[in-house]
C-alpha cells in the first residue's frame, strides 16, 4: 500500500476531532450530553477506536458522554518514534483527559489490550477512576504463537513484519470473530490506518513491550482495590482465551462476570443485543449504589 504522511491534510478527513498532547496529535471523538456521566472507550491492539461502534452510539443515547480515541501508532493518532509501552498509554489517556478538561472520576472501558491499559491507569491514578468495564482483556500471560514469537525477534521480526505485515494483519481480523459474518466494511476501515507509516512499527514495540502479556499486576492492583468491575468475555475467543476468564476473576473477586455464548474476542459486536444491555445496567446500577452510600 502506498504511504502518505499522516499530516494536517490527512487529519482533516478524518471525523471527530484532533488535540495535541505532549507525543503528538491525538485522535478523537465525543458524544451524548456534555452533563452526561463520562464514560473513555479505549480499544485494543491494532483496530482503531471505531471499532467501539455498537457501545459507543448507544451509550450517548442512553444518556453519557461518551469519548473513545485512537491510541498512539493506530487509527489517526500519531505514530511517535518512542517505546510503545504501558508508560506511552498511560501519558496519553492522563493528558487527554487533562486536556478535555475530565477531572471528575471517569468510567474506564477497556477491550482486549485496552483492558490492560486501563488496569494500569487505575493502578496508577486510582482518584480519576470510578468504575471499569473489562472486554476480553488482554495483559494475562498466556501462551504465544509463532507469529508472535517471530515478531519479538530482533531484525527478523522487523523484517517479516515489513514484508507480509500487511497481510499478516488483515488476513488475522478473521480470527476475532467466532460466527461467519461479512467483514469487507471492517477490514475497509481497517485498512485506512494502513495507508500511514508508523502502523507496523507501533505494533511490533507493542509486543516487545509486553502490553499483551504483562499487566498482571495491574489487575491485581484493580483487585485489592474494590474498585466496581464489570467482566465480559466471548466463551469462544481464541485471541485472549476464554480459560483466562477464571484467572481474572481470581484476581479481581469483585467483578460481576458475565460469559457470552457463541461470540469471540469482541462480544459487544457479534452479540450487541447482550453486551450493551450488560454495560449499561452496570454503569446505572453503580451510579446508584454509589449515590446511596454517599
Amino acid at each position: 500500500m502506498t504511504k502518505r504522511p499522516l499530516d494536517a491534510a490527512a487529519r482533516a478527513e478524518a471525523p471527530g476531532q484532533f488535540v495535541r498532547l505532549s507525543r503528538g496529535w491525538t485522535h478523537y471523538e465525543l458524544s451524548g450530553p456534555e452533563n452526561g456521566p463520562r464514560v473513555v472507550l479505549v480499544h485494543g491492539f491494532s483496530t482503531p477506536a471505531f471499532i467501539w461502534d455498537p457501545l459507543y452510539g448507544e451509550l450517548a443515547r442512553a444518556g453519557f458522554r461518551v469519548l473513545r480515541y485512537d491510541l498512539f501508532g493506530r487509527g489517526w493518532s500519531d505514530r511517535p518514534e518512542v517505546r510503545y509501552n504501558r508508560d506511552l498509554y498511560d501519558q496519553q489517556l492522563e493528558e487527554l483527559l487533562d486536556a478535555l478538561g475530565f477531572t471528575e472520576p471517569v468510567t474506564l472501558a477497556g477491550l482486549s489490550m485496552g483492558g490492560a491499559i486501563v488496569a494500569v491507569f487505575a493502578q496508577r491514578h486510582r482518584q480519576r477512576v470510578s468504575r471499569l468495564i473489562l472486554l476480553d482483556p488482554a495483559g494475562l500471560p498466556m501462551p504465544e504463537g509463532w507469529q508472535g514469537r517471530v515478531v519479538r525477534t530482533p531484525v527478523l521480526g522487523d523484517w517479516l513484519m515489513k514484508l507480509l505485515g500487511d497481510w499478516i494483519l488483515v488476513s488475522g481480523l478473521k480470527n476475532d470473530f467466532y460466527g461467519d459474518i461479512d467483514l469487507s466494511e471492517y477490514t475497509t476501515r481497517y485498512k485506512e490506518q494502513m495507508q500511514f507509516p508508523g502502523l507496523k512499527r507501533a505494533l511490533i514495540s507493542t509486543v516487545r513491550s509486553d502490553m499483551l502479556v504483562g499487566a498482571r499486576d495491574a489487575f491485581d492492583a484493580v483487585g485489592r482495590s474494590g474498585l466496581p468491575v464489570l467482566l465480559i468475555w466471548g466463551e469462544q475467543d481464541e485471541t485472549t482465551p476464554f480459560a483466562l476468564s477464571q484467572q481474572m476473576r481470581e484476581l479481581i473477586p469483585q467483578a460481576e462476570f458475565h460469559a457470552i455464548p457463541e461470540a469471540g474476542h469482541l462480544p459487544h459486536m457479534e452479540r450487541p443485543e447482550r453486551v450493551i444491555p450488560l454495560v449499561i445496567g452496570f454503569l446505572k446500577s453503580t451510579a446508584l449504589a454509589a449515590e446511596r452510600d454517599r
